[in-house]
Parts: C-alpha cells; sequence; structure tokens
C-alpha cells in the first residue's frame, strides 16, 4: 500500500477547497474570465482562479467599500503576509499564497495593482493616453505578466506582450464602461482627446449624456486597444501550445467587448456594452480552431510601452538568476496534482 502524497511545504491541507472557492467566485462575477478558463489547461486555470480571485477581491474592497483608504491599508497587509508565508485565513489568500510561492510572483507586481487602486481612491485625473496606459499597466498589465509567470514564461519579450494584452483589455473596459464609471464620478478617457471633440469632462461628468464627441473618443480608444491585441499575438504564439486556446479566447472576448462598446453608437454611448452568450460560444469556439495555426504574428520584437516597462523588469529572469524549486520538490507537486485531479475526476 502506498503512502498517500506529501503536499509541497507551501500549500495549506485546504488547497483544494481554497482553489474551488475563488472559481466558485470567478463564475458568479467574470464571465469572460470563466469561459475563457474553460480552455485553460487545468495546470493553468487552477492557479489563474486563485490569481484573478485576490485581484477581484481587491478590486471589490476598494470599489465599493465605505472608506477606500482604510479598505487599501487592509490590503497592503494582507498583501505582506502572503509573501511573508503566513497569509489570513481565509481561501483567497491562502489560495493566492500557495501561487505566488510556486511561480514566483516579484512582489512589485501585485504592488502595482494596490498601487492603480490607490489611484482610483485619490480620485486621479487623467489627461493622455500616456496616463491612461500607466493606470491600466498597473491594473490590468500586472494580471497578464502575472498569467505569463505561471505559463513559465520569463523573457522580456513574452512580458511586454503580456503586458500588452493586459492593457489592451483594460482599454475595454474603459470603453464598455464609461457610463457605469460617469455615474459614479470616474472618467478613464483621456481628458483632451474629449476636448478635442468638443466634450468638456467636468460637465460630462455633473451631467452624463451620450454624443457623438463622446462616441468618437471610446471608438478612438478602441482603435488603440486593437493596436495592443495585434501586438500581443506573438506572446501568445510563445506560450505553451495548450494554453494558446484559452488566451486567445479571453483575448478575442474582450476585444468583441470593445467593438460592441462602438457599435452601440453615439445615442447609447452610456450603455454598458455586452456580447450575448451565442456570439461569446461562437467567438470560443474560433479561437479555439485558431489556436493550433500559425498566428501569423509580427511585432513580437517591439519595444515594451514605456508605461509597463517598470513590469517587465520586475518580473524578467532572461538569465536565470531567480532560484527554481528543486527537482524533488516539483516531482512531488507534480504527483500531488495529479492525485488531486484523479479525485476530481471520480467526484464528477
Amino acid at each position: 500500500m502506498h503512502a498517500p502524497a506529501q503536499r509541497p511545504p507551501e500549500e495549506h491541507p485546504s488547497a483544494d477547497a481554497d482553489i474551488a472557492a475563488c472559481a466558485l467566485l470567478l463564475r458568479g462575477g467574470s464571465r469572460s474570465f470563466h469561459a475563457a478558463s474553460r480552455v485553460l489547461p487545468r495546470r493553468i486555470a487552477e492557479p489563474a482562479a486563485a490569481l484573478y480571485a485576490f485581484c477581484r477581491v481587491a478590486d471589490d474592497a476598494v470599489d465599493h467599500g465605505h472608506d477606500r483608504h482604510a479598505a487599501l491599508a487592509l490590503l497592503r497587509e494582507r498583501l505582506e503576509r502572503v509573501y511573508e508565508g503566513r497569509p489570513a485565513n481565509q481561501a483567497i489568500d491562502r489560495a493566492f499564497a500557495a501561487v505566488a510561492t510556486r511561480y514566483r510572483l516579484p512582489r512589485a507586481l501585485p504592488e502595482a495593482l494596490l498601487e492603480g487602486f490607490a489611484w482610483d481612491a485619490q480620485e486621479r485625473v487623467y489627461e493622455t493616453l500616456s496616463e491612461v496606459a500607466a493606470y491600466a499597466a498597473r491594473v490590468a498589465g500586472t494580471v497578464g505578466a502575472m498569467m505569463a509567470l505561471l505559463m513559465d514564461r520569463r523573457e522580456p519579450d513574452v512580458l511586454a506582450r503580456a503586458c500588452d494584452l493586459g492593457v489592451a483589455m483594460q482599454y475595454t473596459n474603459i470603453a464598455r464602461d464609461v457610463g457605469e464609471d460617469a455615474a459614479n464620478g470616474r472618467l478613464y478617457l483621456p481628458r483632451a482627446w474629449l476636448r478635442e471633440e468638443g466634450v468638456d469632462p467636468d460637465a460630462f461628468l455633473a451631467d452624463p449624456r451620450p454624443s457623438p464627441g463622446l462616441a468618437r473618443t471610446i471608438a478612438r480608444l478602441v482603435r488603440e486597444a486593437d493596436i495592443l491585441y495585434d501586438r500581443a499575438l506573438p506572446g501568445i504564439a510563445a506560450l505553451p501550445a495548450d494554453c494558446r486556446p484559452g488566451i486567445l479566447a479571453a483575448r478575442a472576448l474582450y476585444r468583441e467587448i470593445g467593438h460592441a462598446a462602438v457599435r452601440r453608437g453615439g445615442g447609447h454611448a452610456l450603455e454598458r456594452a455586452v456580447v450575448p452568450p451565442a456570439r461569446q460560444a461562437l467567438i470560443v469556439a474560433g479561437a479555439l480552431g485558431r489556436a493550433w495555426l500559425p498566428l501569423g504574428a509580427t511585432g513580437g520584437d517591439a519595444p515594451a510601452l514605456p508605461e509597463v516597462a517598470f513590469l517587465v523588469d520586475a518580473a524578467a529572469d532572461p538569465a536565470g538568476r531567480l532560484v527554481r524549486p528543486t527537482l524533488e520538490a516539483r516531482f512531488v507537486w507534480v504527483i500531488d496534482l495529479f492525485e488531486r485531479l484523479e479525485r476530481r475526476d471520480r467526484r464528477g
């Protein structure tokens, strides 16, 4: 009779339940991620769920809390405990701590994410596209970089393309949520662009109304997102083959949301853009079909956006300087992973 495989020392005994709690949170609140994650290999989907759940809870704590600054202070304390190896006794913190350890996520990445949330708490104003990109780098480029690390890619060029994808997705979020953000007193469109279109940003926030100028500004941001979605393709092509379908699906779904925001027209510019479920299914199917074909990607050697360069520098490990887990630790983890998957298949 074989003794049960031991868990890696960083993994809590409730790891299965912790991951399940993260997945449940995302299933109810992040439909696009949930749809894309279903075509990620399970070895990536599980840690990705922990990563996204931590980011989602952090965002919600700042976005919906009564005291944003107090919420940020608590999040910074939780993050410090994660990196000290003593996460708060709750599923999401334990799961994220295990992922941060196993995949060697530099602390600078989640810290930059919290900095982006701090900008929200400060009600920062964004005049130029570069300033919007700096915000997007923190709240979304960080996630792109961390996802690349989950897939064991630390090359600077791959990380730059992962950040491109994250920033593009945040541009899409901004285009989709203009009305909702304005109702909450927020504006992420470049204010200089709005003025060029004859829209006074402060007057718009005081009385949000759709207009042709607003619609053109949204369409301009979606075009910038499309440039970055195209630039991201070489990075996706460099990912492990079984990871490409899920990332291509996420890219395609978000890109379509941006196009839906443009199609809704000037008179509906404040309505939230949505992609119907049937259309989502078609998009995911198309991404799956494309994943095994040459992506025809160019621009993989383009320099990182200046606004994300600090993320690439933090995450890159071109010379293998970071300490990797021992061969024995990797072997134990792989055996444990297969045993967990086998138990789950028996239950399903």
